[in-house]
């Protein structure tokens, strides 16, 4: 189905079936709390950068990744593509256009918890429709433990576990195989996962910048200029 299509068809699953959505932000917004936020940027990049869920300031721009987190994400692309560092927004934008930003879920939990394994899987299957038949890529930056965790159903327990458990899984590189289930269709991706640039992370947060630019320095003629 088309990209519209699919979107659309997130928007009635969410309708389905109760669950905990963040309906006061998303009435500060003005927008339907059901309206999915799937993903922002370019479906034909190389690259996907996949974070757990949305915040506030995602819920108000309609964008993964806009708030104090996707700002170093954002920032580290253009530091990449251009060598030098930015907050014009504008400019942040556009580096946020190279790249496929997208969740585990497309939705505003309540306060600051991750959804639940039960939420995750309901809406796995548009995640999966995204990453195999829309988005063109197979490199994936994901950022924190939760998002990297969302794809052990695609590798053995014991792979995903031991790898995870390694000192230096913030520079090595997991391919895995994302088959969905009942389906057909499947693609070879590779796991490149980084902590969660959060200023409470004190283990990793001061050096998220450097850890990026050393994921996106391999990638770096894919993005073009």
């Amino acid at each position: 189905m088309s990209v519209e299509k699919l979107i659309a068809s997130v928007h009635e699953e969410a309708k389905r079936e109760d669950f905990p959505i963040d309906e006061k932000v998303y009435k500060s917004a003005g927008r339907d709390p059901f309206e999915p936020t799937l993903f922002f940027g370019n479906l034909q990049s190389k690259v996907c950068f996949f974070a757990r869920d949305l915040g506030k300031d995602e819920v108000h721009a309609k964008q993964p990744l806009y708030g104090a987190a996707g700002r170093l994400v954002r920032n580290g692309i253009h530091v990449t593509m251009h060598g030098e560092s930015t907050k014009d927004q504008d400019k942040l934008e556009a580096a946020a256009k190279k790249v496929l930003l997208t969740n585990t879920v497309p939705y505003k939990p309540p306060g600051n918890k991750a959804y639940s394994a039960a939420v995750k899987k309901r809406f796995r299957p548009f995640l999966e429709e995204l990453l195999l038949e829309h988005w063109q890529g197979d490199y994936i930056i994901t950022l924190g433990n939760e998002a990297f965790k969302w794809f052990n159903t695609y590798a053995t327990k014991k792979v995903a576990d031991e790898f995870f458990r390694r000192e230096d899984r913030y520079e090595a590189e997991l391919e895995i195989t994302i088959a969905p289930k009942g389906s057909d269709l499947e693609k070879k991706v590779i796991l490149a996962p980084l902590p969660h640039p959060s200023p409470l992370n004190q283990k990793y947060y001061h050096i998220f910048p450097d850890l990026l630019q050393n994921r996106l320095l391999k990638v770096k003629d894919s993005l073009g200029t």
